[in-house]
């Protein structure tokens, strides 16, 4: 008999809602997305919502009978103590969050938020039996060259990855979502080729680690037509 494929990792997909929604609007949106279950599980899909934090107990609520998987936009790095205005990832577990976004260049930018923050961020949220997941990137968008900009852009992730990962155990699961800086909410989209080139090449370092963790990658940027072309590499 001729020998078995390998099984395809399974695709992840998600949204985050950033300051978007107001309450209302989005318990709504979280309705629609609970319906997408069925059909999510069927096409052998991962699907995660991340809402604002005021919203994650009505949306644990809606999302209880499904598969699809809460997220959280933030945590801080120490379970409990003097930290006003931050929030625990006790608190996050016992709500029903089950991933936790980290990183973005938007916190980054605007909170000036740093690779060691984010590592710190990441142990907390294992330690709390959740999954990170972090997002990594490149600033500027590389010219010339097409094989320069994907170099500078692993050269970029590497750092950030290999900060966030330098405090979890092996075993330990992760979610890495590309997201060139760049592109995030910008009118040209990375391109498909500029995507797969990079997550692939940042698939091979997380592989030459040896972990033993299930490590997934999306990309988390903007899209646009044509970028269905990612599809095939898996699980970004």
């Amino acid at each position: 008999m001729p020998p078995i494929p390998p099984q395809r990792e399974k695709r992840i997909v998600g949204t985050s809602l950033k300051l978007y929604f107001d309450l209302p609007s989005t318990l709504n949106y979280i309705d629609a997305v609970a319906q997408l279950s069925s059909a999510a599980e069927e096409a052998n899909v991962d699907l995660f919502v991340i809402p604002d934090f005021v919203t994650l107990l009505p949306a644990a609520e809606k999302l209880k009978n499904t598969s699809v998987q809460l997220g959280a936009q933030d945590c801080w790095y120490e379970d409990r103590g003097a930290f006003t205005g931050e929030v625990s990832p006790v608190v996050l577990k016992q709500a029903g969050v089950k991933i936790v976004e980290i990183g973005h260049a938007e916190r980054r930018r605007l909170f000036g938020e740093t690779d060691q923050d984010v590592a710190k961020k990441a142990a907390a949220i294992v330690r709390n039996g959740m999954v990170p997941l972090i997002c990594i990137g490149e600033k500027s968008k590389g010219s010339g060259i097409a094989s320069a900009a994907v170099g500078q852009a692993v050269s970029e992730c590497t750092t950030q990855i290999t900060a966030a990962l330098s405090q979890l155990p092996s075993e330990a699961e992760v979610i890495l979502a590309y997201e060139p800086v760049w592109a995030i909410g910008a009118s040209e989209p990375a391109g498909a080729d500029h995507v797969v080139a990079v997550t692939q090449q940042l698939r091979a370092l997380i592989k030459g680690t040896g972990r033993t963790g299930r490590t997934r990658i999306l990309y988390g940027g903007s899209a646009g037509p044509g970028d269905e072309g990612l599809r095939p590499e898996g699980d970004a």
